[in-house]
């Protein structure tokens, strides 16, 4: 008999498992925290002021993903309603140094970094002697450095409370199921401490899969995705030069590697919402010689919460639905419908790039390539579904 496939177990991703994920800006006070959501949102929610702690509450958006293949769907059915992909984005209020202990918005802005799943981390690389800094003078990686100390302060206060838990269920005595699992979390739960304790953010952490599913239950601050985008001059913005993007880069390669750096400058970003059509703005920008980068910014977050397309398509709808990468067809069924999971038959799938090259539908399966695929199969990012389900329940 021939070996048995190995059977390759599937990571389990850090964080909470879900299609509609959220992110948050933060940063310390006065970093151009409030106007960037203004201009990423095209809203007038937010509160950009110059002084600290002018947002509180944190506002709340929904950002459209920019999407070439939406477009080219749209454009080749011409479809009666067209709904495009978005992520939702909040505007936290600025942290401040000693916040893991209470100061300034203390605990109230870190239970609001808790609630979302992915971080949109501001740095102030502008001079400006109008606007404050809440710490006196623009040092950018001071900046991230105190930053990641509250945030892993706070975290090691975290999995200290979730440890007195599980210690308390590990001392019963006895050699039940529970209590074994629960010295087996204590040991985890130290190990996540002492990496915390060592200056390290979670994240970066390789972790195996009952640590992950540990990890995933404290919600810790610093195990959550983050984009570093450096809030530059317009100036400096247009001729992409600025003194600090070096010094920046090696402090995140050296306490982030890997993570995303996007410098933007928000007072040019804010700029460009003050005209009114598409052609002004790229006018605009064509005069400057310099782009929008928030395009960029919104399509890296939902890369970083490991979110992906699939599409409806036809003459009455367009759509772009969001799913976590792994996700299988039936799970993508239920994002549409719940029926459409429970009773899911096959998934009739053609790969964007194989229908934008034959030209439409009748070609495609001319082709062959039209795939049946079933419940096993994970839903690659592009996909064009048609799903067939039995009867539902009424």
């Amino acid at each position: 008999m021939p070996p048995k496939k190995a059977v390759k177990e599937e990571k389990i991703l850090l964080g909470r498992p879900g299609n509609n994920l959220k992110s948050g800006i933060v940063g310390l006070a006065n970093v151009g925290k409030s106007t960037f959501f203004q201009a990423l949102t095209k809203s007038q929610l937010g509160n950009p002021a110059n002084y600290p702690y002018a947002t509180i509450e944190p506002e709340e958006a929904r950002v459209i993903v920019p999407s070439p293949r939406f477009e080219w769907l749209c454009e080749q059915y011409k479809p009666a309603s067209k709904v495009p992909a978005n992520i939702t984005v909040f505007d936290i209020a600025g942290l401040t140094k000693g916040a893991s202990t209470g100061e300034g918005l203390g605990n109230s802005f870190l239970s609001h970094i808790r609630a979302v799943d992915a971080i949109y981390q501001v740095v102030r690389c502008f001079d400006d002697a109008e606007i404050i800094h809440v710490e006196g003078d623009v040092n950018p990686v001071r900046d991230l450095q105190i930053i990641l100390d509250e945030l892993r302060l706070k975290d090691i206060e975290f999995a200290t409370k979730f440890l007195e838990g599980v210690e308390k269920l590990a001392k019963r005595g006895g050699q039940s199921l529970e209590v074994k699992a629960a010295k087996e979390e204590v040991a985890i739960v130290q190990k996540i401490i002492a990496w915390l304790e060592d200056g390290k953010r979670v994240a970066k952490g390789n972790w195996g899969t009952k640590e992950v599913e540990v990890i995933n239950q404290m919600f810790l601050l610093t195990a959550k995705p983050c984009i570093y985008l450096v809030n530059l001059s317009e100036r400096d913005y247009i001729r992409k030069k600025n003194k600090n993007l070096l010094a920046i880069k090696e402090w995140i390669d050296e306490n982030s590697p890997g993570d995303v750096i996007i410098p933007l400058s928000v007072s040019f970003e804010e700029r460009l919402t003050g005209f009114e059509t598409q052609g002004e703005i790229d006018e605009e920008c064509k005069k400057v010689g310099a782009v929008s980068i928030l395009p960029k910014i919104i399509t890296t977050m939902r890369s970083a919460l490991n979110l992906i397309s699939f599409f409806t398509s036809g003459p009455d709808e367009v759509r772009e639905w969001t799913i976590r990468k792994g996700t299988k067809a039936p799970q993508a069924a239920g994002v549409i419908h719940t029926d459409l999971m429970n009773t899911f038959i096959l998934a009739q799938v053609t790969k964007f790039e194989d229908l934008k090259e034959l030209g439409d539908e009748t070609a495609v399966k001319a082709k062959g390539k039209l795939l049946q695929k079933g419940k096993d199969y994970a839903v690659e990012d592009g996909d064009i579904i048609y799903f067939r389900a039995g009867a539902g329940k009424n």
